[in-house]
Parts: C-alpha cells; sequence; structure tokens
C-alpha cells in the first residue's frame, strides 16, 4: 500500500461507529484463525508426541493446576501483561478501592452497585433479543422498570426480591450464542482475561448498541465510570481468599469457566477447564 493509496483515507472518513465495527471485525477474524491454527498445531504437537511416547499411553487432562492449555497459545506473553496488570492493580487501584470500602457504608456501596447494574439492563435487553431470547428480554425490561421507578433510579433492587433476578448478555455471549468459537485465550492490558470473541463483544457494547450510558452527560459519564471501576474492584476484595496455587491459571481458569456458564445459560454439565480429579475450587457462581 503507498503512501497516496486513497483506501487508509477513506477509512477515517468513515462514521467512527462502523470504523470501530471493521477493526472489531478484522481483529476477530484474525484471532479466530490464529485461534484455530494454533489449536491444530497443538494437537498434532500430541499427536507425534504420544505416538513416541513409552507405552503409547494417552496424555493426562490439564488440571487447574497446570500451566499449559490448548487455548491458551501466547501464554507467555498474556503471563507478562497479567504481572504488568496486577502492579497497576497493587499500587493503583487496590488501595483506591481498599479506601472505598473503609469510608462507604455497606449500604452505600449496595446502592452503588445496583444503580450500576441497571444501567446494564439495556444491554441485557438488547443482546437478549439478538439471541430470541423473548422470556430473557422481558425480564430485562422488566428489571429495568422497575428497578428505575419503584428503586430510586435503581438503587434499590426491587426486581429482585418480585423474583425477577437479572440476567446478563453481552455482544460476547451473543456471538458465543450463534456459534462463533471464543479463540485463543488473551490478557489484556487493564481490561483483564479476555479472547477475541468477548473483545469484539466489548467493542460492539460500548460503541454500537444503544446504552442507558449514552444518556449520562459528559464530564459526568467519565466520573460515573471511574466510581464503577472502584465500586466493581472493592467488590472483589473479598473474593481474593478464594484465590489459591497459580494466580494466573486461577484467573484464566476462572474466566473461562464463567464465560462458558453464561452463554451457555448455566447449563454446563462439566467443566472442560479441569480435570474431574482435581481438587481446586470450581467456581460455578464466581
Amino acid at each position: 500500500m503507498t503512501q497516496f493509496n486513497l483506501w487508509p483515507c477513506s477509512l477515517f472518513m468513515l462514521p467512527r461507529g462502523v470504523l470501530a465495527t471493521l477493526v472489531l471485525i478484522l481483529l476477530f477474524a484474525s484471532g479466530q484463525a490464529q485461534a484455530q491454527a494454533s489449536i491444530q498445531a497443538q494437537e498434532s504437537t500430541q499427536t507425534a508426541e504420544q505416538r513416541v511416547s513409552a507405552g503409547f499411553t494417552e496424555s493426562a487432562p490439564l488440571t487447574t493446576n497446570s500451566s499449559k492449555h490448548k487455548r491458551d497459545p501466547y501464554e507467555n506473553w498474556n503471563r507478562k501483561v497479567f504481572a504488568f496488570n496486577e502492579g497497576l492493580d497493587r499500587w493503583f487501584l487496590k488501595p483506591i478501592a481498599q479506601s472505598y470500602r473503609a469510608i462507604m457504608p455497606e449500604f452505600v456501596d449496595r446502592g452503588v452497585t445496583n444503580a450500576f447494574s441497571n444501567l446494564g439492563e439495556v444491554s441485557n435487553f438488547t443482546n437478549s433479543v439478538l439471541q430470541l431470547k423473548l422470556e430473557s428480554a422481558v425480564v430485562a425490561a422488566g428489571r429495568f422498570t422497575f428497578n428505575t421507578v419503584f428503586g430510586l433510579a435503581g438503587v434499590f433492587d426491587v426486581a429482585t426480591a418480585w423474583d425477577l433476578p437479572e440476567r446478563p448478555e453481552d455482544f460476547g455471549q451473543t456471538l458465543g450464542h450463534w456459534g462463533s468459537g471464543a479463540g485463543s485465550y488473551l490478557m489484556l492490558p487493564v481490561l483483564g482475561p479476555s479472547n477475541p470473541r468477548d473483545f469484539a463483544g466489548f467493542g460492539v457494547d460500548s460503541f454500537l448498541l444503544p446504552s442507558s450510558w449514552d444518556e449520562i452527560e459528559s464530564p459526568y459519564n467519565g466520573y460515573a465510570r471511574g466510581l464503577q471501576l472502584v465500586d466493581v474492584r472493592a467488590d472483589l476484595i473479598p473474593a481474593e481468599k478464594l484465590i489459591s496455587g497459580d494466580r494466573y491459571v486461577f484467573v484464566r481458569n476462572a474466566f473461562m469457566q464463567r464465560r462458558e456458564f453464561l452463554i451457555n445459560d448455566g447449563k454446563v454439565q462439566r467443566d472442560p477447564f479441569a480435570a474431574d480429579e482435581s481438587e481446586d475450587l470450581m467456581l460455578d457462581d464466581f
């Protein structure tokens, strides 16, 4: 491509949403192709190793204690990003979250969490419709209406008390619902655990699909996003005691299992990421 080619210039003349979609599609397609190639290469390598091993025994299944995983071909790079995220969290985000927990009364903290959860019901509704889950769409619409009207803009989660628990849906789940594979595991700077499918879904949810966040004017939108980040991190502090062994492997397997759980609407018959004999904690409710 030459410097005077009009094609790259025409890209920047597209609306931001369209440009973001094209970039995400390219990233998604590239990630899917790389993931498939990596999995096939690794399966071929494992087959060859099994043929030359004594007794021609099958290789042992991966456990949550194992650092190797067929869906994590970029583990060396992912671990470096994970270490960067851990350092950023240790020296910046976690201290703020700890201070937040120390000064924020529990009922106020719960109200903040509920309010942000209520904002996400629009995304839950949209993605439920895209997945043709009409019952979930009705639940999301009902939750948003009841919590907004009777729960003081979502501060109180009255919908759950009325037997309408949240059914989280995002565009990554929508892609998975229609058969798109997750691709390789990715540890993203700042954003944390992901994969090409969920990263593309995150972009679509953030830039293209309707959202309650669009109604919050700048700069208050940015302030609210910052508060949400601190609130989520603060709520995760008690869960840190569950982490055992290799933190990277624990987070990776917890993320994979959680996404599998959500995409299948809780209908996971077996854990695909750990051996049956593993003694590690299974995170059905993580």
